[in-house]
């Protein structure tokens, strides 16, 4: 490039004739150059717009992909926590299910001892009926106490003393018989240890199923929590997709948008040198810098903002 401006500004030292024909061969050069550079300019614009509207794309689906990530995040330390309630359940439930068998065999063990209580009962039964023909404890404690008093009145002298103490002895005899018959054989206490021991066993399996209950609530909605991070992460995936597509389709056309510039900027700086040529205007200095930057640009360096500035002004 620069031996092409350095041959255009030799050319400024020609005579006359050839300067016509230069002439004519510049108008013929600026009228093949300045539509290309039209269209490329049009390039530029339309390169430059797109790439803005995908590295924008890009940009949003970066904050879904984010905002997705995030939830998943979230979910899967509440599955986490999901799945420790579980557990701790679980432990719960097995634990009680011990509770509840060893009620259970307490249960088992009262009722075998009822049973065998109201088995020795009918085998006594005519004893009992027998026992309903006395007289019952209280009155025959009653006669016991009307004699007692006789006796103290000294109603029972001498030979009537001996009779009196052997009614006393009769009547106590007939006292514990009566006693024992009305007694239920520890019946009353069995059942009050039935009932309390049918109650623990109850309470025992309430527990347990309460217990079941929230293990499988507490799973329940670990698994659908799951099924949401799965979604969840299913969505993501699809947004991190989007990302590689859009910042390859934006890649894409910044690059088209750096090849655009670069031939609009040769076309721009030959037809400066064109001019400042058939003006017999020296301007090397200007364009030995263009040239630099060009060169530069073209071999794949950065440019600064101030350097991408004087490419466009010149």
């Amino acid at each position: 490039m620069k031996n092409s401006y350095a041959l255009i500004w030799k050319t400024s030292d020609a005579k006359p004739q050839e300067q016509d024909c230069m002439q004519m061969e510049s108008q013929e050069i600026r009228g093949f150059l300045q539509p290309r550079c039209d269209d490329v300019q049009e390039q530029i614009t339309y390169n430059r717009e797109e790439r803005d509207q995908w590295n924008a794309k890009v940009r949003t689906l970066l904050d879904e992909r984010n905002e997705l990530n995030r939830q998943v995040k979230e979910l899967i330390t509440e599955v986490q926590n999901q799945k420790a309630i579980r557990d701790e359940e679980n432990q719960k439930v097995r634990d009680l299910k011990d509770i509840r068998s060893e009620r259970t065999d307490e249960l088992r063990v009262i009722r075998t001892d009822f049973r065998e209580k109201i088995a020795e009962q009918g085998e006594e039964k005519m004893q009992r009926d027998r026992a309903e023909k006395t007289r019952s404890p209280s009155r025959i404690r009653t006669e016991m106490e009307r004699l007692e008093r006789l006796y103290e009145q000294g109603r029972f002298l001498g030979k009537k003393e001996r009779e009196y103490n052997m009614k006393m002895k009769r009547l106590a005899q007939e006292f514990r018989e009566a006693k024992e018959s009305k007694s239920d054989g520890g019946i009353r206490d069995l059942k009050i240890q039935l009932r309390d021991a049918e109650k623990s066993q109850e309470d025992a399996h309430k527990k347990v199923k309460g217990a079941v209950s929230h293990a499988q609530e507490a799973h329940d909605l670990m698994a659908e929590l799951s099924e949401e991070v799965d979604r969840l992460r299913e969505k993501a995936n699809s947004a991190q997709s989007g990302v590689t597509r859009a910042k390859r389709e934006a890649d894409s056309l910044h690059s088209r948008y750096i090849v655009s510039l670069r031939c609009i900027h040769s076309m721009q700086d030959l037809l400066k040198a064109i001019d400042a040529r058939d003006k017999g205007v020296a301007g090397e200095d200007e364009q030995v810098e263009v040239a630099d930057l060009m060169t530069r640009l073209m071999s794949g360096d950065t440019l600064s903002t101030d350097e991408i500035m004087a490419l466009q002004r010149n």
